[in-house]
């Protein structure tokens, strides 16, 4: 009898943990937005807002959306608590945000930046970097270079939870027990 039952014991955690391997990383339903998109999304059902400021040419940047961004426990603390925005820092549009008006200077040269990219890394340009909104539209943080998904999800959460609103960054990291382990 109790081969019987440390067997189907051994055959259930087999199982159980073959299936949190496939659904480890699950598509999760995950849309990145416009700039523009946010801010109208906001105006119905508002969220702070995650915008990812990349250009073409920058290898961090595909790095992140290949691993960071496609991390499903990314994806669905993201899709919860934010806006996910991606801006290209060197678009050719014009955009209205504000009440101002954000234009590329030079949209026919290679490597232009938005005006908009500038404003909002308060000309710090590097990429990939990402400023969290606040409901409001004001500047939280702005965060910059590559983070793994292990790197990302306190920060996701420092600002999501609205932690920021009641201790720092270096004490909620203390107390912080995230769900990505690699």
């Amino acid at each position: 009898m109790k081969k019987i039952v440390l067997s189907t014991l051994a055959v259930f955690i087999l199982v159980s943990f073959t299936f949190a391997q496939k659904n480890k990383n699950k598509p999760v339903a995950f849309k990145w937005y416009s700039f523009e998109e946010a801010l109208e999304l906001n105006k119905k059902n508002p969220k702070k807002i995650f915008v990812d400021v990349f250009t073409d040419w920058c290898g961090w940047c595909k790095k992140m959306d290949a691993s960071t961004f496609a991390d499903s426990i990314i994806r669905s603390y993201m899709a919860a608590h934010y806006y996910p925005v991606k801006l290209n820092a060197e678009r050719k549009d014009t955009v209205l945000f504000n009440g101002s008006y954000y234009v590329n200077p030079s949209p026919e040269s290679s490597r232009s930046t938005h005006q908009l990219a500038t404003a909002l890394l308060q000309g710090r340009m590097s990429y990939p970097s990402f400023v969290i909104l606040n409901e409001k539209f004001e500047i939280l943080n702005t965060v910059i270079g590559y983070k793994s998904a292990k790197e990302l999800e306190p920060i996701l959460h420092f600002f999501g939870d609205n932690a920021h609103e009641k201790t720092t960054y270096a004490k909620f990291l203390e107390t912080f027990t995230g769900t990505i382990k690699e």
